[in-house]
C-alpha cells in the first residue's frame, strides 16, 4: 500500500493505482477512499469508480483544476483506515438451487468430488466481497469462493442465461443481473434483482459490500419473486463489526 499511484485519464479524469494484486487490504483501502470522497463532497467530483486494484475519479475540468483535484485526493489516500473497527454490510441473497433453477449443479459437483448438498452448503457458508461492478449494470465481482468448488467455465457459452441466475465461473461466483450470454456454469438462481432500472437506486449493492447467499424452496422462490414483482420485497440486510 505503500506504492499508491496517481495517473491522468484523459482531460477529465484521474486514475489512482493502489497496487497490481487483487486483495480484501487493497479494496478495503478502495471503499475507504470512496466513502471519504463522497463524506468531503469535493465540488466538481462528477463520478467514483472502483475496479479490483484502482479507483477512476471523473471531475469537471470547469470546476476544479487537475493539480487542485489530485492535492485533494494525495490528502485523502494518506488517510489510515486500518485502524479500529468497521462495519461489514451483507445482503442476503435468497437463492434456489439445482433443479431446472441450477442445471449446471451435478456438473459442479461431479468436478469437485461432492455431493450436490455439500456443494449448495459451501456456497452458502461464506460471505463475498464486492470487489468491484461491471461488464453489466449490477454485475458484481465477487471473492471469497471456496476452492473446492471452483469449476472451469463451459466450452461453449450459452446465448442466453436468464437474469438472477447465480453461478460459478472458474475461481468465482455470481448474479447475472440481466438476461444475457455467459460461459458460467449455473447452480441456482435467486428472485432478487440487483439491477432494477425502475427502482430508485437501480443497483442493489456497491463495492466493498457483501453478500451472502442463502438457501429457498421453491414455494418461498416463488413467494419473493411475487414480492419483487409487486415491489413489495426488500433485501435482509446485517451490520457486524470488524476489526481491523
Amino acid at each position: 500500500m505503500q506504492n499508491i499511484k496517481i495517473l491522468t485519464a484523459g482531460d477529465s479524469s484521474l486514475l489512482v493505482e493502489f497496487g497490481k494484486e487483487i486483495s480484501p487490504e487493497i479494496n478495503q483501502k478502495i471503499a475507504a477512499t470512496v466513502r471519504l470522497i463522497h463524506d468531503q463532497n469535493i465540488e466538481g467530483v462528477v463520478d467514483v469508480i472502483p475496479a479490483f486494484c484502482s479507483l477512476l475519479i471523473n471531475y469537471d475540468p470547469r470546476i476544479i483544476r487537475y493539480e487542485q483535484m489530485k492535492k485533494r485526493i494525495e490528502g485523502l489516500i494518506r488517510v489510515d483506515v486500518r485502524k479500529g473497527s468497521q462495519i461489514r454490510k451483507i445482503f442476503e441473497i435468497p437463492v434456489l438451487y439445482g433443479g431446472e433453477y441450477g442445471p449446471d449443479l451435478p456438473y459442479i459437483a461431479q468436478h469437485a468430488g461432492l455431493s450436490e448438498e455439500e456443494v449448495v452448503k459451501i456456497h452458502t457458508s461464506s460471505d463475498y466481497l464486492i470487489y468491484m461492478l461491471g461488464f453489466l449494470p449490477g454485475f458484481c465481482y465477487l471473492g471469497g469462493l471456496d476452492e473446492r468448488i471452483h469449476t472451469p467455465r463451459l466450452a461453449n457459452p450459452r446465448k442466453k442465461i436468464p437474469a438472477g441466475s447465480v453461478g460459478i465461473g472458474g475461481s468465482q461466483t455470481g448474479i447475472y443481473p440481466l438476461d444475457s450470454p455467459g460461459g458460467w456454469q449455473l447452480m441456482g438462481m435467486t428472485p432478487v434483482k440487483t439491477y432494477d432500472p425502475a427502482r430508485k437506486v437501480p443497483i442493489l449493492v456497491q463495492a466493498g459490500e457483501y453478500i451472502r447467499f442463502i438457501p429457498i424452496d421453491e414455494p418461498e422462490y416463488l413467494r419473493i419473486r411475487e414480492l419483487v414483482k409487486n415491489g413489495e420485497y426488500e433485501c435482509a440486510i446485517r451490520y457486524e463489526k470488524e476489526e481491523v
